[in-house]
């Protein structure tokens, strides 16, 4: 296709207030030789966007240049179709709103970011469509509440649903369950599990393929295209599959470890027993007496980091449940029930204070210090810093300790076995639980198109299990649609570009396949990559890591960001101009910038910025580009990495990082200070601290002078 660039600039939102648009506009065509350049005053509104489709369609415009708002406004006015490419210059944002109008300095960010962004679309091309076949069915992995109720919600959707149960029945953790939390308002009473009423409904649906007896001994492929083995009891079974919910659930911590709370002794016991015994009707000890008294110990275990660091949510209101068993047996019965702090979230409020206004339950803060036995077997419960100031003891029949859940996809059993060239199995958190990686996509994986639902992916109780599944069917089913429209899933969701790979200059130093955060790449026995396109989520961390530059996507490229680096007619030294380079991330200091923007936040007049994908697409030749073009000092903005990264592409931050510092030693060998380029965390509420970061890093900057290969 013939390119033919036209360049539209809008006068409006003070644009035409802080440049000349008529310098703009001769900017434009003599520089850049753009053959059509347009200004209107209000270029979002229907005459404005008028001007451009007819320009396409008469003047056979195909790339357009858009020096109004930022990209992140405005974008189906902006839309003109796949085949036609558009670019947006920020002069909203990065010089109307952040730069004084009318003075030299603002004109030329003004011509500056034009000429970058017509740099960039000289670089692209209309992304090939990557349609798939796509196998509209789901495989669900685990066959209790989590498990039946994705496959009933995807099957009312019109899904075919592959059930995978590894016991010999379907039900998971809710066969164990005597009763369940509330569910309905005014949420003061327990229910009924209604376990065998979702498992008719599994049952009866023709839309549902149920394998108990089964474990996944394979999965390989890609979103819309997976390929699942099964192995049910030594035969094996093959089909396809769309998507995948992981839905294997957790299992109690093992409450043997926990001897400082008497756990080896005969009358103490874990929450699950006690659910046990209250199931089969019958509360007694193992030396036969019936139980009158109860003391539950909360946090057996959970947030201590010798056993399970983290609160497992459900504890608190398992005791509260099982002190109303208790209750209900027996009236004449006593409920102790001693925490570290009491957490019933929502409208659970309502069934604590159920508990607590009942006579027979006793519940006070405090730290568990002992259990032991007495002569009589009856079992001592030593506590201290309780809320009436002093230590107390109580005499119980038994004790129950209320210990966590546990992934039981942290047993060391792979759950889903994938053919990933990263590993069989969803990398995880410490604790043990897929990692979702950022707080926004709570069912996501770092495995595109398979999600987690369940205790599987958290802790839970039955009704926050039966809200997860439903949402993890949810995007499970937009995965495949997503995938049959050649599109992309979050963060970058409707996506139409992917990687390309110029292979024969591949020399297999396996960067790529090792870096990417989503398994997108695997190898064949050379170690050269071998991409599945609908895994990908469209960061460029492979892009960044390739030394021989092979990876590229139709409208983001080494050589596209390359060019935008050098489109700026760099200040000489004397005009005493430094010139700061800035790369953003598109999904955490990309919105600071238009925040700042909007609330006229004035910025300094030196600094330029590119939005990057993500920090981790960074290939160091960008900034030996950039030094070598003259830049003064260059920046990197990304989300914050380490133990609290909140990056969307998962590693991003860390691994742009880890490459600046190989890159280092090489600055300063040019004579140059190390400074000059450095990396920043940047997070959605960093206002006010971001100007401060500029101004500071241009104060530094011009006490080291110009960069002295600003005149070569």
């Amino acid at each position: 296709m013939d390119r033919k660039i036209g360049c539209y600039i809008c006068t409006g939102c003070d644009i035409g207030k802080a440049c000349d648009i008529e310098k703009l506009e001769k900017h434009a065509t003599r520089e850049f030789k753009v053959p059509v350049v347009k200004s209107h005053d209000f270029l979002c509104s229907h005459d404005g966007v008028q001007v451009i489709k007819d320009d396409i369609k008469n003047e056979g415009v195909n790339h357009v240049v858009i020096g109004a708002c930022s990209s992140r406004h405005y974008q189906t006015n902006f839309d003109f179709g796949a085949e036609n490419i558009v670019v947006r210059a920020p002069l909203r944002e990065m010089v109307a709103w952040t730069q004084p109008h009318g003075e030299e300095d603002t004109q030329l960010a003004g011509e500056d970011y034009l000429g970058m962004y017509i740099s960039r679309i000289k670089q692209h091309s209309v992304p090939e469509p990557q349609k798939l076949e796509v196998e509209r069915s789901l495989l669900v992995v685990g066959g209790g509440t989590a498990g039946m109720t994705a496959a009933i919600e995807a099957a009312s959707a019109g899904y075919k649903v592959h059930l995978v149960e590894k016991e010999a029945e379907l039900g998971g953790t809710a066969r164990t369950l005597h009763q369940r939390f509330p569910s309905v308002r005014p949420f003061k009473e327990i229910r009924a599990v209604g376990l065998q009423d979702q498992i008719a409904a599994v049952e009866q649906s023709d839309a549902i393929d149920i394998y108990t007896g089964s474990k996944v001994a394979a999965i390989g492929g890609q979103p819309g295209q997976f390929d699942v083995k099964l192995d049910q009891g030594g035969t094996e079974k093959e089909f396809k599959a769309g998507a995948v919910v992981m839905a294997s659930g957790a299992r109690p911590y093992d409450y043997s470890k926990l001897t400082h709370l008497g756990a080896d002794l005969d009358h103490v016991v874990d929450s699950a027993e006690f659910e046990a015994m209250a199931k089969a009707g019958v509360l007694k000890r193992k030396d036969g007496k019936s139980v009158k008294s109860v003391a539950f110990v909360q946090c057996a275990g959970s947030r201590d980091e010798d056993h399970l660091p983290y609160c497992s949510s459900v504890c608190c209101m398992t005791s509260l449940k099982q002190a109303a068993y208790l209750r209900s047996i027996d009236g004449n019965s006593k409920a102790y029930i001693f925490y570290k702090d009491m957490r019933t979230p929502g409208e659970y409020e309502s069934f604590y204070r159920e508990q607590q206004d009942d006579p027979g339950v006793f519940l006070t803060k405090g730290n568990v210090k002992g259990v032991s036995e007495r002569d009589d077997r009856d079992v001592v419960v030593a506590v201290s810093d309780t809320l009436l100031g002093e230590e107390i003891e109580v005499s119980v029949d038994l004790v129950v300790l209320a210990t966590g859940l546990v992934a039981n996809s942290a047993d060391g059993e792979s759950v889903l076995n994938l053919q990933y060239r990263q590993g069989p199995d969803l990398p995880d958190l410490k604790y043990g639980f897929p990692d979702s990686h950022f707080v926004c996509f709570p069912y996501e994986t770092r495995r595109t198109g398979i999600y987690v639902a369940g205790t599987a992916r958290q802790p839970m109780d039955l009704n926050g299990a039966t809200t997860d599944a439903t949402g993890a069917a949810l995007k499970a089913i937009q995965s495949v649609e997503l995938a049959s429209r050649g599109e992309r899933v979050h963060p970058r969701a409707g996506d139409l570009t992917f990687p390309e790979f110029r292979l024969s200059a591949c020399t297999q130093c396996k960067r790529c396949t090792e870096e990417c955060p989503f398994g997108v790449l695997d190898e064949d026995e050379k170690g050269t990559p071998k991409p599945n396109p609908s895994r990908c989520r469209g960061c460029g961390t492979c892009m960044g890591a390739c030394p021989q530059r092979i990876i590229s996507f139709p409208d983001y490229s080494i050589n596209a960001i390359s060019e935008m680096i050098k489109g700026i007619e760099m200040p000489e030294e004397d005009d005493e101009k430094p010139r700061v380079l800035a790369f953003i991330c598109e999904n955490d200091a990309g919105p600071v910038f238009d925040v700042l923007a909007q609330k006229r936040t004035k910025l300094s007049p030196w600094l330029r910025v590119i939005p990057v994908r993500c920090l981790g697409s960074t290939n160091l030749v960008w900034v030996a580009d950039a030094l070598g073009s003259g830049w003064d000092g260059i920046m990197f903005l990304g989300c914050e990495f380490g133990d609290n990264y909140q990056c969307h592409f998962t590693k991003g931050s860390e691994l742009c990082n880890t490459r600046l510092g190989k890159v280092q030693d090489t600055i300063s060998s040019l004579a140059l200070e190390s400074e000059r380029v450095e990396q920043f965390a940047i997070t959605m509420n960093d206002t006010e601290r971001l100007p401060k970061i500029v101004d500071e890093f241009v104060e530094m900057l011009d006490d080291f002078g110009p960069n002295p290969f600003k005149d070569m």
